[in-house]
């Protein structure tokens, strides 16, 4: 088993990214280059970013890149806020999702201060 498989942040953008492909597969088509494209890349960088991090040997160069993965978090908020106000989804899916990547964004501080 690999050291991130042991990171519940891990499993949780797993997750996470898991539940995103159906809100961005609900987008419309006219998105599917810009608005869907980009929220898939941040939500899956989450993940791939604290895999890598947790692959390197020095501790600098592995908060690198949680501090990647947590940018990526803030820019799925970003997307998600844009896909509301353009009516794409609901208030509802917005706040679950807004409550996930905050949790995760903890998570991510937490293994910054370690």
């Amino acid at each position: 088993m690999f050291k991130f498989e042991k990171l519940n942040v891990w499993q949780k953008t797993i997750d996470l990214a898991i539940e995103m492909e159906d809100v961005v597969e609900g987008l419309p088509t006219k998105e599917r280059y810009c608005l869907s494209d980009q929220l898939r890349r941040a939500i899956l960088s989450i993940s791939t970013n604290i895999a890598e991090g947790s692959g390197r040997e020095g501790e600098k160069e592995s908060k690198h890149f949680y501090n990647i993965a947590k940018g990526s978090v803030y820019e799925s908020v970003s997307l998600l806020r844009v896909a509301m106000a353009k009516g794409y989804i609901g208030h509802e899916v917005y706040a679950e999702f807004y409550k996930q990547l905050e949790e995760i964004a903890k998570m991510l501080t937490g293994l910054l201060r370690k």
